[in-house]
C-alpha cells in the first residue's frame, strides 16, 4: 500500500514519518481507554445510574462485545472505504459515544452507547496495524507498529490511573467528556498529518476462508489465543491475586508499575523486532511461564513476586506489536481483514479468560490462576516454536 502523498519517503533510509505515526499513536490510545477506563469508575458511574457495580461492569462488556463482534463484518463492509475517512467516522464516534455516556441518566442508553463505542474500536483495531505499516517501507514496518500501538500500554500505564484521579476528582462524567475532546482533537490532527491511502490499495484481495488458509496465519492466532487468554487470566482478577501474594495494599502501585514495564516492553520491542521478531517472541512466552511458575511456587517471596510483575509486564507489553505484525507479514495485501479476526479472537480470549477465571477463583483460590496461565503460556511457546517457517520466522524480517 501507497499513501497518496510523499510521507513513505523513509522507506529510502529517512526516519519514521512520526506526525501521522502518534496520531495513530493516539488513536490506540483512545480505543483501549474506551475499553479500560471506565473500570476504575464502577463505583461513580453506579451511584450516578443507579445500578450496581455488577451491572456498572456491563459498560466494559459492552464495549469489547461491540469490538469483538465488528470486526470481521464491519471491516469486509468497509474494505474499499479510503483509510483516512474511515478512521475519522470511527473518532467521530467516539467522540459521540463518550459525550453521550457523560451525559445520559440512562443506563440503557449508556449501555447503548458503549455498545456503539465498541463497534467503532473493533473498525479501528482492524485498520490500524495496515495503516501503520502503509505509510513507511517494509524494514521499518516493525518500529512503525510498535509507534502506533504504543497507546495500548500507555493508556494502560496512565489512562486507568489518570481517569480514576480524575473520576474521583471531578465526576466520573468528565472522565467520558475528556475522552470525548480528545477524540474531537485528533480528528483535526489525522486530517492535517496522516495521509490518505488510494482506493486501489484497499480491496481486500481474498475472502476470509483464504486468508485464514494462508500459511503462518493460524498459527500466529493460535498463540495469540493463548498468550492473552493466560494474560487477563491474572490480570482481570490480579486484585484477589495480589491479596493471595500478600501484595494487596499495593494495588494501585503495582498496577501503575505495570503499566510502566509494558511501556518499556514495548519500546524494546519496537528497537528489536525487525531483526529479532521470533527471538522476542519465545524470549517473551518463555519469561512470562517462569513467572506464572514462579508465582505459583513462591507465593510468600516478595522479592520473587515483585521482580515477576516487572517481568511480566515488559514482556506482555511488546506483545500486541509482536503479534501483529508477524499477522500482517504473512498476511501481505490482505493484512487488514488478518487483523480484524486478530481483534475477534483477542476479544473471545479475554472473554473467555474473565469466565473460566472467575470459576477458577470460586473453586479453587487465586493460587489456581498462574498454574492455569502457565500452561497455556507453554503450550503458546511450543506452538510459535514449532512454527519456524510458517507464523515466527528466524531472521531478519523485511514485511511483505
Amino acid at each position: 500500500m501507497n499513501p497518496s502523498n510523499p510521507t513513505r519517503s523513509c522507506e529510502g533510509g529517512q526516519g519514521l514519518p512520526l506526525a501521522a505515526l502518534l496520531a495513530l499513536t493516539m488513536a490506540s490510545f483512545i480505543a483501549t481507554a474506551n475499553e479500560s477506563v471506565p473500570a476504575g469508575l464502577l463505583s461513580g458511574i453506579a451511584q450516578g445510574l443507579g445500578v450496581s457495580e455488577a451491572g456498572a461492569g456491563q459498560l466494559v462488556t459492552a464495549c469489547a462485545f461491540g469490538s469483538g463482534l465488528a470486526a470481521i463484518p464491519l471491516t469486509a463492509l468497509f474494505a474499499k472505504w479510503p483509510r483516512r475517512r474511515l478512521l475519522v467516522v470511527a473518532l467521530s464516534i467516539f467522540a459521540a459515544g463518550n459525550a453521550m455516556t457523560a451525559a445520559t441518566d440512562s443506563f440503557p442508553a449508556a449501555l447503548l452507547a458503549r455498545f456503539v463505542i465498541g463497534l467503532a474500536t473493533g473498525v479501528t483495531w482492524s485498520l490500524l496495524a495496515g495503516y501503520a505499516r502503509a505509510l513507511v517501507g517494509p524494514a521499518q514496518q516493525g518500529r512503525a507498529m510498535a509507534v502506533a500501538m504504543a497507546g495500548i500500554p500507555l493508556a494502560l500505564a496512565l489512562g486507568v490511573p489518570l481517569g480514576s484521579w480524575l473520576g474521583a476528582t471531578a465526576g466520573w462524567r468528565s472522565v467520558f467528556l475528556f475522552l470525548a475532546a480528545m477524540a474531537a482533537v485528533l480528528i483535526a490532527w489525522v486530517y492535517a498529518a496522516v495521509p490518505e491511502l488510494q482506493d486501489s490499495q484497499t480491496l481486500r484481495r481474498k475472502r476470509l476462508p483464504e486468508v485464514l488458509a494462508t500459511p503462518g496465519v493460524r498459527p500466529v492466532l493460535a498463540v495469540l489465543s493463548l498468550w492473552i487468554f493466560a494474560h487477563y487470566l491474572m490480570y482481570t482478577y490480579i486484585s484477589p491475586m495480589l491479596a493471595w501474594l500478600g501484595f494487596a495494599p499495593y494495588l494501585q502501585q503495582v498496577l501503575l508499575i505495570f503499566g510502566l514495564g509494558a511501556v518499556v516492553g514495548n519500546w524494546l520491542v519496537g528497537v528489536l523486532i525487525d531483526r529479532w521478531l521470533r527471538s522476542l517472541v519465545l524470549a517473551c512466552l518463555a519469561a512470562l511461564v517462569a513467572t506464572a511458575v514462579g508465582f505459583a511456587l513462591s507465593p510468600s517471596n516478595s522479592v520473587l513476586v515483585g521482580i515477576g510483575i516487572v517481568v511480566w509486564a515488559m514482556s506482555f507489553g511488546g506483545a500486541p506489536t509482536l503479534l501483529q505484525t508477524a499477522l500482517a507479514d504473512h498476511a501481505g495485501a490482505d493484512a487488514g481483514i488478518a487483523q480484524s479476526v486478530l481483534v475477534t479472537v483477542f476479544n473471545l480470549a479475554f472473554a473467555g479468560s474473565g469466565a473460566l477465571g472467575g470459576a477458577l477463583l470460586d473453586t479453587c483460590g487465586a493460587g489456581a490462576l498462574p498454574c492455569v496461565a502457565a500452561g497455556l503460556l507453554a503450550t503458546a511457546g511450543f506452538i510459535a516454536w514449532q512454527a519456524s517457517h510458517s507464523g515466527f520466522k528466524a531472521g531478519y524480517r523485511s514485511g511483505k
